[in-house]
């Protein structure tokens, strides 16, 4: 038979003697190959050559056996005339990828279909190896080193060593590889990637039809996303939920217990002999489940693998595994549990009784009277704006709640304002509870945001806040980092002046030669120019304000699907050819934002000899978008307000944290709260 040799190949060679092998029953031995049966698998038969110390193997389908006798037929009978001639029956083997059987029988009948055997009343069972060999499924493999490259097939593996075999075309290329140097393997189903990495070279065995490479992983760990030095604690939640998911390699179906988790991975524990994760190895359709019914998709990658337990004992694979997709909304879910985990008291957009939730915000002075002046008008607008920001919670917006006995002690919400960068505002804690409610909505923020920074799902790689100068928290930790941190170019402070434009009754004729238009990229380069010379922040980048990304419709969209408004508009002020101003115009629900933040014009003034009226004529012009309602607007630098002597009711500064610097700013968090802990 064409696989005859390959197939004895595949046989243990250490195999235990037979004075140590496990005595196993016929009733044992008839059950395990009705089994086989089932499952249209397949036994080995061993025959010994007539003449010569030669054995070789044949693969055998077992019929359904009731006792002593059993029944085989070939798998493939082709061409197995001529080896009946010249090899006789020996033995019986039947392997599960761990441990064989071997059966000494009794031959009633061979031939070109099959044969017959009387079982003996015992068999003997042996230990073949540590880790069962799983049998592969479907599973395209290429393998390549330094420029050669071999199409072939997985047909085994065990989470250490993998073994391939396929046919080449040029058989000459064999020569090329050298067994020495490790090789790149990538392992594919259906045209989808579910491995790649790097192995040695175990062992390599080629004839002029096909080769067979046994692989050995060249490391049991990996890095998925850059090193971190502040990362969020992992939780052994009890009880534990598992992860059920579908084995990409051999589609059998597994369930194993996590050992504790965090918002961005998780471990699992598995026998050693029964391991069945491969490092390096992705997992899709991964379920995370909990009790009473929750399930958590997600797409998985194993990092790590971990043998403890001394040997001869029976010992624990623990796997460390990463997350790399999941549905967003999944993930509030996991981080709702996380936190929860973490501190009985705080919560991750929970459910909020509305009228609690006013109430906090009026008696912590959250909303006080010059505050509610501006948006009493719109009042049930704005409830109704709530209601459906915090019980529909819609994944462009969280919320941050300290929650005792029932009461709202702390509170900070964040929504997702450009395409990625999200706004963090509506800080406010009691300040009848300690100081630990605003600390704590904080931390939250600060974990949430570690937790999602890697993943591209969540849009983050910009998070902003206004907060008034002489607002001594948020200077303190906002401001307080920006200073110690000193680099604008990872977080920045931006001075702005804030007042109202109220429409005036009869409008100015507009003068030559000045123009106010919609903003092209050209303006959009010049404005970047101009503020990395004044600021060299990131106002430009985290508002998508450069040539490619301005006026991208996907985040304004994204609003609308949900019901909610988002407008954003470009508009530049040039006299001739020259840009004078620029003005970012947004426009959002009533209240999205209490102070209207995100419901305002950003006037960037590039030349500060532009005349005020001009100014104040081109609000004119863009205040149509917001329908006869006063329009709040963010003037920058501050100095132009000064020397223009222009009205200013506050000032604001505009806080950008790029994320990918986020470890600094959360050390220094956590330095501030620890030291402000002890001082309590």
């Amino acid at each position: 038979m064409a696989d005859a040799a390959t197939t004895l190949r595949a046989v243990p060679s250490d195999a235990e003697s037979p004075a140590t092998g496990k005595s196993v029953s016929r009733s044992h031995l008839v059950n395990r190959l009705n089994y086989i049966n089932f499952q249209d698998q397949i036994v080995l038969v061993g025959l010994k050559h007539l003449v010569y110390d030669d054995s070789i193997m044949l693969r055998a389908r077992p019929e359904p056996c009731a006792g002593e006798q059993l029944d085989c037929r070939w798998d493939e009978p082709w061409s197995i005339q001529q080896i009946l001639k010249t090899y006789r029956f020996d033995y019986l083997l039947i392997a599960d990828g761990k441990k064989y059987l071997v059966v000494n029988s009794e031959l009633t009948s061979m031939d070109e279909t099959g044969l017959s055997l009387l079982l003996p009343p015992a068999c003997r069972e042996f230990q073949a190896r540590k880790i069962r060999r799983h049998p592969a499924g479907d599973i395209s493999a290429q393998l390549l080193q330094h420029g050669v490259l071999f199409n072939c097939i997985l047909v085994d593996f065990t989470p250490v060593t993998l073994r391939l075999t396929g046919s080449w075309e040029r058989p000459v290329s064999l020569n090329w590889i050298n067994t020495e140097e490790p090789v790149h393997l990538k392992l594919s189903r259906g045209g989808e990637v579910i491995f790649s990495g790097t192995f040695d070279i175990l062992s390599l065995y080629a004839d002029t039809a096909c080769c067979t490479f046994v692989l050995q992983q060249h490391q049991n760990n990996f890095r998925r996303f850059r090193t971190k030095s502040y990362r969020n604690e992992r939780k052994e939640l009890v009880p534990s939920p598992n992860i059920v998911f579908d084995h990409p390699l051999i589609g059998k179906r597994v369930n194993l217990k996590m050992g504790d988790i965090s918002g961005t991975g998780f471990s699992v524990e598995e026998n050693e002999g029964e391991s069945v994760l491969l490092p390096g190895m992705m997992i899709p359709g991964v379920k995370i489940s909990f009790a009473q019914g929750l399930t958590l998709d997600c797409l998985a990658q194993v990092l790590s693998r971990n043998v403890t337990g001394e040997e001869g004992e029976e010992r624990t694979a623990r796997c460390g595994c990463a997350i790399l997709e999941m549905d967003i909304l999944d993930h509030v879910k996991l981080l709702s549990i996380l936190h929860q985990a973490a501190d009985r008291n705080a919560y991750v957009s929970t459910e909020v009784d509305l009228d609690d939730l006013w109430d906090f915000f009026f008696q912590t002075g959250f909303i006080y009277p010059g505050k509610y002046a501006f948006f009493q008008a719109n009042k049930e607008r704005i409830k109704e704006t709530y209601a459906r920001l915090y019980n529909e919670n819609p994944h462009i917006a969280r919320h941050f709640i300290y929650l005792s006995r029932g009461a709202i002690l702390g509170h900070l919400a964040m929504v997702r304002f450009y395409r990625d960068t999200w706004l963090i505002h509506h800080h406010a804690a009691r300040k009848s509870a300690s100081v630990k409610a605003g600390l704590a909505v904080l931390e939250q923020v600060g974990q949430y945001l570690n937790e999602l920074e890697s993943f591209p799902f969540a849009h983050l790689r910009y998070v902003f806040c206004y907060y008034r100068p002489d607002n001594k928290f948020p200077a303190r930790v906002f401001g307080g980092f920006a200073r110690h941190h000193d680099d604008q170019r990872s977080c920045s402070l931006d001075l702005f002046a804030y007042s109202h434009y109220r429409q005036q009754e009869e409008e100015p004729p507009w003068p030559e030669p000045w123009l106010l238009a919609p903003s092209s990229d050209f303006d959009l380069t010049e404005l970047g120019r101009f503020y990395r010379h004044v600021s060299g922040g990131l106002l430009i980048d985290a508002f998508d304000l450069y040539p490619g990304a301005a006026g991208s419709s996907s985040v304004n969209e994204e609003y609308r699907s949900l019901g909610f408004r988002k407008e954003s508009y470009l508009y530049s002020l040039r006299k001739g050819s020259s840009l004078k101003a620029f003005f970012l115009v947004n426009r959002t629900d009533a209240g999205f934002n209490m102070a209207e933040l995100t419901n305002c014009v950003t006037v960037l003034v590039i030349d500060e000899e532009t005349p005020a009226d001009l100014i104040e004529l081109a609000l004119g012009r863009v205040n149509r978008h917001y329908e006869g309602e006063e329009m709040p607007v963010l003037t920058f630098p501050d100095s132009y307000v000064q020397k223009k002597a222009l009205p200013r009711e506050k000032s604001y500064l505009l806080w950008t944290l790029d994320m990918r610097h986020s470890d600094h700013f959360l050390q220094y968090c956590d330095g501030l709260f620890k030291g402000h802990a002890k001082g309590q």
